[in-house]
């Protein structure tokens, strides 16, 4: 079959998709509006460097003529000094963009690019590449923009939820280690590792799938509930005094009576006294939900790690998790009202941390407090 041929250049599908785009009947288009849908296209269509170098020169030299088709006709060599590619390289960009369906060819009979000009010296016509289908899809290149965008969101937010909850699972892991060698951690390290080798990283291109974050959910559950019940699930324990000083120091006077466990507050209490945690997007149903938000919200009111460890030891990680929000919440209130009366969030976190290991600092009244102060 013999192959059909326009000026020296094989016809192509892309090529004549390019010619029947068109322009609205009457259309101006200055060249401020090609350069833009020139980056809107490059944009859309992720193009390399070299191709969007050679977009952004076609649509340079556009000379802004009152025509029914954008057409140019600049030479190679203008074009590679505009762009600082080789002449293979431009051409093989050029051949590109024409099969994207970004620019067409408009060739004459011997190939050459030129300008014809009228008897006064005006441009008539010109042989050279229609920049036509770059204005006509720029709602194509909108649409495919906006998308672009969407995804990358969805996959930036799936990465920040996989990275708290890897994050918490070497935190319960380390806890663990660190303060109860003796309790048997072997699954759990097992599980982390096969995790760690089938989850994908933010760096490369792969996507941070649903089965994965739910399998390092299920994992943060598992080694928190670990920890949380080799530290005597959350029944507070005598402390063992170490200090070998003088008796008549006060530290070594006998124990007071232990205060009884509190109440454990419903997590519908935690969301409705503070409604600050819900600016990350999740709603307070389960107390791994308040346990969630706790420890996304710990650096946001700079507990130091420690701290946090130390109020899960000595709380367990849903009431240390509730104290995080209500520091928060009371912090939250003061900006609102132009106050400043806690200074230093993370210090009163700790303090807070104290008052309720002694029983002195009740979690459920608190929290009914500041609901009924935000239903006033």
């Amino acid at each position: 079959m013999e192959t059909v041929h326009s000026g020296g250049r094989p016809l192509t599908r892309a090529a004549l998709a390019g010619r029947r785009r068109a322009l609205e009947d009457g259309r101006t288009v200055s060249r401020r509006e090609l350069s833009a849908a020139g980056r809107d296209a490059a944009k859309a269509l992720n193009l390399r460097p070299a191709l969007r170098s050679i977009l952004s020169a076609l649509c340079a030299v556009w000379g802004e003529q009152d025509w029914e088709r954008l057409v140019v006709w600049p030479s190679n060599e203008h074009l590679c000094g505009m762009t600082g590619l080789s002449e293979r390289a431009l051409r093989y960009g050029l051949r590109d963009l024409v099969a994207l369906e970004v620019i067409t060819p408009r060739d004459s009979a011997n190939g050459k690019r030129f300008a014809i000009r009228g008897p006064g010296g005006a441009v008539i016509d010109a042989y050279g590449f229609d920049l036509t289908p770059i204005v006509a899809r720029k709602g194509e290149w909108a649409t495919a923009i906006m998308e672009a965008t969407a995804r990358d969101a969805q996959r930036s937010r799936a990465f920040d939820l996989l990275t708290v909850r890897r994050r918490a699972v070497s935190e319960a892991l380390a806890a663990l280690r660190a303060r109860f060698p003796a309790t048997d951690a072997a699954d759990l390290l097992a599980a982390q590792e096969a995790l760690e080798r089938s989850t994908p990283r933010r760096r490369a291109s792969g996507v941070a799938t649903d089965v994965v974050l739910d399998a390092w959910g299920e994992l943060q559950v598992m080694a928190e509930d670990r920890f949380y019940q080799a530290a005597s699930a959350g029944n507070s324990g005598r402390h063992l005094e170490q200090d070998t000083g003088s008796p008549s120091d006060p530290c070594a006077k006998a124990p007071e009576k232990e205060p009884e466990p509190t109440r454990r507050p419903e997590p519908s209490l935690v969301a409705a006294a503070c409604p600050v945690a819900a600016e990350f997007g999740v709603t307070l149903r389960t107390e791994a939900d308040v346990i969630e938000i706790g420890r996304l919200m710990r650096g946001g009111i700079g507990a130091h790690p420690s701290a946090w460890s130390e109020a899960c030891e000595a709380l367990g990680p849903f009431r240390a998790s509730v104290l995080v929000l209500i520091v928060a919440q009371l912090h939250d209130d003061d900006v609102r009202r132009g106050e400043i009366r806690i200074k230093n969030p993370g210090g009163y976190f700790r303090q807070l941390v104290r008052l309720c290991s002694e029983g002195r600092y009740g979690l459920e009244a608190e929290l009914m407090a500041m609901r009924r102060r935000k239903m006033t």
